[in-house]
């Protein structure tokens, strides 16, 4: 107590010393720049009115969307969860999170199937399937369902000819659980996560785009009525699975305010020429110096839909994504800020807090001396002051919050 005392006055005392596409859907483009509006004829009809059902735009720029993984799953060797998390799925659990979500008026979310769990019992990953997609929905929420990933997560052969059979087979299976409007949640098939950014060796890259592209042409054969994507890393990637979507995406990691608005005016551009809509369906991360808040204010300045990654702080990623903990407390209040809508001032004009204008600082500080200088100390009076240095030090942001202050006196 005495050298938290001591440390706190002091830290307390020095700090403070020292928004192209036709207006009529929705988005601005550049000044000067003449964008298509979308033509109804290049999405069928059936899907257009799947898109109506869920309460979207034409452009899709009111998709406020969440990638999603459990909590409560764990890696398997190849650093994936989603496959407990089918293999063990918890209802109450998903219901929860979906809470969270309902809290900051999200509409989407986007998650990993898992091929291997599917195998393992057909009939119980589609009764899990359903219940996720309509506790989903029960929020408010519509589903984006991704059905392959990386090699090591689906069949050994997938890059064969011969893997043709068995993933039309599971592409075929999960379209007669939930496709073709049997689940109104289900809003958005993603074919392939990332098939760009594989090259180790360099012909994988090739083979996930042609894998891609597959599943591409099964989706659109078997369901007519759910939209088809592919989740490209990159804007490249984008443009050359376009001619086979019916929605155009891509994810959005960048660095700089500047690389995140070229990206998005660049996505833009190139779906209006294609009369497609186009959306980011990954973004958000601290590790790659892109944080939610930039990302956000970004797609809300140049109107464009958007999926974080990812809602819950969960194992695998959780030291540099996520929004809640299990018990529904955040890491950051900037993010829930920032997708309500509300962004740090970053202007000349912002007004800095000032913690001993009531000179509350002073006494407070004055007060822990007397303490300290006690021979016989009462701990619940210590305890007192060292919490009001704490809250003056938060509220005056004059600490770093993710290891705050007051965490250390609970």
């Amino acid at each position: 107590m005495r050298q938290f005392l001591s440390q706190f006055g002091a830290v307390l005392m020095s700090s403070l010393i020292a928004s192209g596409v036709a207006a009529q859907l929705g988005m601005n483009p550049r000044a000067g720049q003449s964008l298509s509006p979308l033509s109804a004829g290049m999405m069928s009809m059936e899907k257009a009115q799947t898109l109506r059902a869920a309460g979207l735009l034409p452009d899709l720029s009111n998709v406020r969307g969440f990638n999603y993984n459990t909590i409560s799953s764990a890696d398997n060797e190849r650093h994936a969860a989603y496959t407990d998390q089918w293999l063990r799925y918890n209802h109450a659990e998903v219901d929860r999170d979906m809470g969270y979500a309902q809290h900051l008026n999200l509409n989407q979310l986007r998650v990993f199937l898992s091929y291997n769990a599917w195998l393992k019992n057909k009939q119980t990953f589609r009764t899990n399937l359903v219940d996720f997609i309509c506790t989903a929905q029960a929020h408010g929420i519509g589903s984006m369902l991704i059905l392959v990933d990386t090699p090591g997560e689906m069949m050994s052969d997938i890059f064969e000819p011969s893997a043709h059979v068995q993933l039309r087979e599971w592409a075929a299976d999960l379209v007669d659980a939930v496709g073709n409007g049997k689940e109104p949640g289900l809003v958005f098939w993603d074919v392939a996560n990332e098939p760009d950014v594989e090259d180790n060796p360099t012909e994988f890259k090739a083979h996930q785009m042609d894998v891609a592209k597959y599943m591409l042409t099964v989706l659109r054969d078997l369901d007519k009525r759910i939209p088809a994507t592919v989740g490209c890393a990159f804007v490249p990637c984008m443009k050359e699975m376009a001619a086979g979507e019916d929605v155009l995406s891509f994810h959005d990691y960048s660095w700089t305010r500047d690389e995140i608005n070229f990206h998005v005016q660049e996505a833009r551009e190139f779906a209006a020429q294609q009369n497609k809509p186009v959306f980011t369906t990954e973004m958000g991360c601290v590790a790659r110096a892109n944080p939610y808040n930039v990302e956000l204010k970004a797609h809300a300045e140049h109107p464009m839909g958007w999926y974080i990654w990812e809602l819950i702080i969960a194992q695998h990623w959780g030291n540099v994504h996520g929004v809640f903990y299990a018990d529904g407390t955040v890491r950051d209040p900037s993010i829930p800020a920032a997708l309500l809508g509300f962004f740090r001032n970053r202007s000349a004009d912002v007004v800095l807090e000032s913690a001993d204008n009531e000179g509350q600082v002073t006494k407070t500080v004055a007060a822990a001396n007397q303490w300290l200088a006690q021979t016989t100390r009462n701990w619940k009076a210590g305890l007192r002051i060292a919490e009001a240095e704490a809250n003056l030090l938060e509220a005056g942001q004059l600490t770093q919050m993710h290891e705050g202050t007051s965490r250390k006196l609970t």
